[in-house]
């Protein structure tokens, strides 16, 4: 509407000016060389006009003239790049859907037409890894480095390629290299994580999180929760050569993430051991509020070392009834009250739970009753129903059950990915967990296998060490598997089994006891 307003005006406005030119009759006379012409103004602008558009035509003709190969060059690249992003597109679309043979003919179509341009490039290395021609794929990544707007998509591609091929070192050269390049690069940043979790290189694990954090890539709570995780790692690897800065690290830690039972653990300890008693207690007794755990119990039950059974049942009693209705409050009573012989008390604190126990609870019904009243036939159907029973809470991550609690995934050198959680379940019978022998972790079968970290590969003679041995409360021997006992039924004035014609009974009481004695 506007526009037309304002052709309406321009039209009016030159109609009025030829009006006013008309009306004003005049003769315009030229003397040049001895010729005298005259004219009138209005025959001059017209004459003037039409020599103006000649003008204009004959340079337009010219110029067309002239332009035209460039004009017919620019025609025809624009054709063949059209054609070039058809294909493009169509290999994208054929990548997407697994069509190999299409894909490898419009990556090829693609590359030729556009040369080096980053999708056709990305295309190129898409179609390969489709083929399964890793090395083509990795020289399709690493052609893409010598260009900045490729150089990322291109590290990223050879930290995929070195994984898939178990190459740690060369995967977390890439990671660095990108995480170096940007740090709002997050996988980078993570895979560089995962590699100092999995080697214990705890100073350079923080200042990643550190940046992590600066750049935005992770929320503050994710932060503070993760470098809760290594000030922990880190003060347990310390706790016995600098028990000074372990203590000073647990206690970050244990205000980072009150819910992380190691890091109370490790502060109450250290806090009881400095002689600071009461924050040891306020440290441990927060924690367990939140979550429960028997390191909890056990860090809080050993605060004071010369106490006896008796008063550490007490104390134990005094800590579970922070979350009395939790089951390891069960557990931790029934731990204590039988190491100070107050089976009354063992009994009251797992009978809530007498419906569906747990292996532990099984197995220490089973020491009360042998131990108290001598009575190896309840002993024996108390371990029987243990086979039944559903498994106690472990450390669990990616499948892998710890019996202690590790700062990384063995299997994916994820950061913080253990759980306190039921592990998978078992076939058949009670399965134990697996054993940490001399501070390195030797994975019992899980169901994905264990990936090698980058150490094993660039240094073959050692071995991964998460939790040092030195960081260790106490050394963990192998436990013997306790044989399944059939039940038989019970004879009239049954005076129990005679240890002395019963092996087999003897060597089942004995791997009881010495659950037991683990235990509490």
């Amino acid at each position: 509407m506007i526009r037309i307003v304002f052709f309406l005006l321009a039209v009016t406005a030159l109609a009025l000016g030829a009006m006013w030119i008309v009306e004003r009759p005049g003769e315009i006379v030229l003397v040049w060389q001895g010729w005298r012409i005259s004219t009138s103004v209005t025959f001059a602008l017209v004459a003037l006009m039409a020599l103006l558009v000649a003008t204009i035509l004959a340079w337009s003709v010219f110029r067309f003239f002239v332009m035209a190969p460039g004009n017919l060059s620019l025609f025809l690249r624009a054709r063949r790049e059209e054609r070039g992003w058809r294909a493009l597109s169509r290999g994208m679309i054929a990548v997407g859907a697994g069509n190999l043979q299409l894909a490898r003919n419009s990556a090829n179509e693609a590359q030729k037409i556009l040369g080096q341009e980053p999708l056709a490039m990305l295309l190129a290395a898409q179609a390969a890894q489709l083929d399964g021609d890793a090395p083509r794929a990795e020289a399709e990544f690493r052609s893409m480095l010598a260009q900045p707007e490729t150089r990322l998509l291109g590290l990223r591609g050879l930290y995929l390629e070195a994984r898939r091929r178990d190459d740690y070192p060369a995967a977390r050269d890439a990671a660095e290299e990108a995480s170096k390049s940007d740090a709002n690069i997050f996988w980078a940043s993570e895979a560089l994580l995962e590699f100092q979790s999995i080697r214990g290189e705890w100073d350079e694990a923080l200042a990643t999180i550190e940046r992590e954090r600066k750049a935005g890539t992770i929320d503050k709570s994710l932060a503070k929760r993760r470098r809760a995780v290594l000030l922990t790692a880190q003060g347990l690897t310390i706790e016995h050569n600098d028990p000074p800065k372990s203590l000073v690290l647990a206690r970050e830690a244990a205000k980072l993430a009150p819910s992380l039972a190691p890091a109370a653990a490790l502060a109450g300890r250290l806090e009881a051991r400095d002689g600071s008693l009461r924050r040891a207690q306020r440290v441990i007794e927060k924690a367990w509020a939140i979550a429960p755990h028997p390191e909890l119990a056990e860090s809080y039950g050993a605060l004071r070392l010369q106490d006896s059974a008796k008063e550490r049942l007490t104390r134990i009693k005094s800590l579970a009834r922070k979350n009395s209705e939790h089951p390891e409050a069960a557990l931790a009573i029934a731990r204590a009250a039988i190491d100070a012989q107050d089976f009354v008390s063992a009994r009251e604190a797992l009978l809530p739970f007498a419906a569906t126990p747990t292996q532990a609870m099984c197995l220490m019904m089973a020491e009360v009753e042998a131990v108290e009243h001598g009575d190896h036939g309840k002993a024996r159907e108390w371990t029987s129903r243990a086979v039944r029973a559903k498994r106690d809470l472990a450390w669990v991550a990616d499948g892998f059950v710890s019996e202690r609690w590790l700062p990384a995934s063995p299997v994916t050198g994820r950061l913080d990915a253990f759980e306190w959680k039921e592990p998978p379940v078992a076939p058949a019978g009670p399965i134990l967990e697996h054993v940490v022998e001399q501070g390195f972790v030797k994975p019992a079968p899980a169901p994905a296998p264990v990936v090698v970290p980058p150490s094993v590969a660039a240094k073959p003679s050692q071995d991964i060490l998460l939790v040092p041995e030195d960081a260790r409360p106490r050394a963990v021997t192998k436990l013997p598997a306790i044989a399944p006992v059939i039940a038989e039924p019970p004879l009239p004035d049954d005076p129990g089994l005679d240890p002395e014609q019963d092996d087999d009974e003897k060597a089942a009481k004995s791997s009881i006891r010495g659950w037991f004695g683990r235990s509490a």
